[in-house]
């Protein structure tokens, strides 16, 4: 076992290495720069920039550095300082952008992730168990609306029947008398009450495909020799089940901790923009707009960082569960 986590350490490492260095040529692809796109922008306005103060902007964020010279700065000031760099577009740096938008994210990625093991764990084990039956047919329907309406549609009527029915709205994660507040009770359970659309919003379609698939697995252990061996020694239908066909058919539960978190920031940027939640798809997709390099390079990496380490320890769970993994 420790040779196993040894050498998926060592692999996190190297990927974590390489999503860095592609990370910054990929930001560097589009033409042009932030001082290029400022510039675009202030003729639209009718603002005229002389050249000169163009290249002394340049000068100044260093933007005329070659390409190695200005990955070297970024990458050796984030490992040796924790330096992120200096938002060009919010004039802040970048540590304090990243660990708001970023903490917020992290918590209703884990919150939708309970409630998605929470939801589809029972239903997935019932509608195996109860194949063909009415409950069966209900859960498969809803498990292909859940992945055939688009989050955002789902959240726009939702917040139409939040605001039509109850007179309350669902926009952003507190209300006003509690968005600038010190932290209190009211304030954590204003909180929890503004997580629970965004949580059902952003886990309707990874609690239908987990359900479709633990069904799946599910009988496709429940058909194998060792469950007939097992019932015809006499052991209950409860514990047998239990102990052995759903601890295996468990694989997908434990993988999702590796996919969850990009699956939920590529899939709730637009879900951010209509409930107004404080979460990085926003604020890095406008960096990437600007071309704000050290902004939009920090989040990707970060997230980048959490899905390896969500992969690692989902690899080091499963081999937990399955020793055939680790064996292997």
């Amino acid at each position: 076992m420790a040779a196993f986590i040894t050498r998926r350490f060592f692999y996190m490492l190297v990927t974590v290495a390489a999503i860095s260095v592609m990370t910054f040529i990929i930001i560097q692809l589009p033409p042009g720069d932030y001082v290029t796109a400022m510039v675009a922008q202030l003729n639209l306005q009718g603002t005229t920039v002389d050249p000169a103060e163009m290249a002394a902007l340049r000068a100044r964020y260093g933007l005329d550095d070659p390409l190695h010279v200005q990955y070297w700065k970024w990458i050796s000031n984030i490992v040796f300082a924790g330096d992120f760099g200096y938002s060009l577009e919010w004039r802040r740096p970048v540590a304090d952008l990243l660990w708001n938008r970023l903490g917020l994210t992290f918590l209703l990625a884990l919150v939708t992730l309970l409630f998605i093991w929470a939801i589809s764990l029972p239903i997935g084990i019932y509608t195996a168990v109860r194949k063909n039956t009415v409950g069966d047919y209900l859960a498969t329907l809803i498990g292909v609306l859940g992945l055939a309406i688009p989050n955002f549609l789902f959240a726009l009527v939702l917040m139409y029947i939040s605001f039509r029915y109850f007179g309350t709205g669902i926009g952003g994660l507190y209300s006003p008398e509690y968005e600038n507040a010190a932290w209190s009770w009211g304030k954590l359970i204003n909180l929890g009450q503004h997580l629970i659309i965004p949580t059902i919003v952003l886990g309707t379609s990874g609690t239908a495909a987990l359900i479709r698939i633990l069904r799946a697995n599910l009988l496709d252990e429940l058909s194998k020799p060792y469950v007939t061996t097992a019932r015809a020694y006499g052991l209950s239908e409860n514990r047998l089940l239990l102990k052995y066909p759903v601890r295996i058919a468990l694989n997908p539960f434990i993988s999702t901790v590796g996919w969850v978190l990009p699956t939920l920031v590529s899939g709730a940027t637009i879900t951010a923009v209509v409930l107004n939640l404080p979460m990085t798809g926003p604020l890095l997709l406008q960096a990437l707009i600007s071309q704000d390099m050290y902004l939009a390079g920090s989040f990707i990496l970060m997230l980048s960082v959490l899905t390896v380490i969500g992969t690692l320890l989902s690899d080091l769970l499963l081999a937990w569960l399955d020793p055939r993994i680790r064996y292997t």
